[in-house]
């Protein structure tokens, strides 16, 4: 069992930088990949960024390619979504998951509550 709890979000002008966090409880978080998803209102979930649990691999959606950076401090149990660059169809709610399986084919199993970043124009 691994609980998440996310933290960072916030208002943040269009182009400004926020970075958030996702503590996670539990002795096996450094074997777990993680990812950030997002959900817009009236819109579906959204992948936004994964981390493999040795940091060998990184996966981002194409919307975010080059102003987020996802990364993961093993030590400390925690991984960071880094926005940079940040438009208002960036603004959401901001989940972090747990996941397993195969690097090409993630299952996520835990999610955290999620917080709100919120992008003004």
């Amino acid at each position: 069992q691994v609980q998440l709890i996310e933290s960072g979000g916030g208002l943040v002008q269009a182009g400004g930088s926020l970075r958030l966090s996702c503590a996670a409880s539990g002795r096996t978080f450094s074997s777990y990949p993680m990812g950030w998803f997002r959900q817009a209102p009236g819109k579906e979930r959204e992948f936004v960024a994964a981390i493999s649990w040795n940091v060998a691999y990184t996966s981002y959606a194409d919307s975010v390619k080059g102003r987020f950076t996802i990364s993961r401090d093993n030590t400390k149990n925690t991984v960071y979504l880094q926005m940079n660059g940040l438009k208002p169809e960036d603004a959401a709610v901001y989940y972090c998951a747990a996941g397993r399986g195969s690097w090409s084919n993630l299952i996520y199993d835990y999610w955290g509550q999620g917080t709100q970043v919120t992008v003004s124009a």
